[in-house]
């Protein structure tokens, strides 16, 4: 596969609704792992094709263990998107992360325990290197254009990955405070496992809606408290989104495009040949070398 660069965005069903954004049609998809939480809807942003999804699907109709994490990364990996940004409504876990600001994360710490998040096993085995989840390169692009955006940034922090879908108990907040966590969301950490294992490049923009329980000074949260913040939020993602989008067109240098060159474990002749087959657009290349 070339290194041409094609821009996913993981998010909200309205995110896509930039200025700029044009072409636009719904790309409708299967994959090996079932079908995506929505048709992808893909158009162009100057030089760039860009393709959105909604993860929850539009409606907000699936759960966060509901969502086919596998099938949404399969689906851009198969439209050629070789970076993902990601944006997602968190808690904030820390005083100064208010509620309206936004966390560019880099690193993320598992509490989840009911969702596949691995394309490998059936007869093929891959260790891929997850110590630093979060593309640096994006990463710090990301950062610079919020700054530049006039959006109230933060550089840095550890996302929590809760099951949910209910929210944390008072207990479970104090102690992930204690633990030194940022934010806690529901989603994120899946899609960084799969885009390392699909050698796409991956950083998150934490969106913070609200203090989850912890913070004795403020309301514990609601939904109807997240979704208020959440619209203020609309707005400013999709300008740091138009902002960082053109600093995103050049060849990439990081190590995450060969995410998988001294990963994959089994011997090539045992690997099944059905699931060598499903597995054809993650490690052909990497097998025929």
């Amino acid at each position: 596969m070339s290194d041409q660069v094609v821009l996913g965005v993981m998010g909200g069903s309205g995110l896509y609704e930039i200025e700029g954004f044009e072409d636009v049609e719904e790309v409708e998809l299967s994959t090996p792992f079932g079908e995506p939480s929505d048709a992808f809807i893909t158009g162009t942003f100057g030089d760039l094709r860009v393709a959105f999804l909604p993860r929850h699907g539009r409606g907000h109709r699936l759960t966060p263990t509901e969502i086919n994490f596998r099938a949404n990364i399969w689906g851009m990996k198969a439209l050629g998107v070789t970076r993902i940004v990601s944006v997602s409504a968190v808690g904030s876990m820390r005083e100064d992360v208010k509620p309206g600001d936004f966390v560019v994360v880099d690193q993320f710490f598992d509490r989840t325990r009911h969702r596949p998040d691995t394309f490998f096993g059936d007869g093929v085995v891959a260790h891929v290197m997850f110590a630093d989840p979060v593309c640096e390169e994006m990463r710090r692009e990301l950062v610079v254009a919020g700054r530049e955006a006039g959006v109230p940034m933060h550089d840095g922090g550890t996302y929590m990955n809760m099951e949910g879908p209910q929210f944390s108990t008072r207990a479970e907040s104090r102690i992930y405070r204690k633990w030194g966590v940022d934010v806690i969301g529901m989603t994120n950490l899946q899609e960084a496992r799969l885009a390392r294992e699909a050698e796409i490049c991956y950083a998150t923009i934490a969106m913070a809606t609200d203090f989850d329980c912890w913070h004795e000074g403020h309301d514990d949260v609601t939904v109807e408290n997240i979704l208020e913040v959440m619209r203020a939020n609309v707005g400013r993602a999709r300008t740091l989104i138009r902002s960082v989008l053109p600093r995103l067109g050049g060849r990439r240098k990081c190590a995450c495009k060969d995410a998988l060159q001294y990963a994959i474990m089994t011997d090539p002749s045992r690997i099944p040949a059905d699931v060598r087959d499903r597995l054809e657009l993650l490690i052909g290349h990497h097998l025929k070398s």
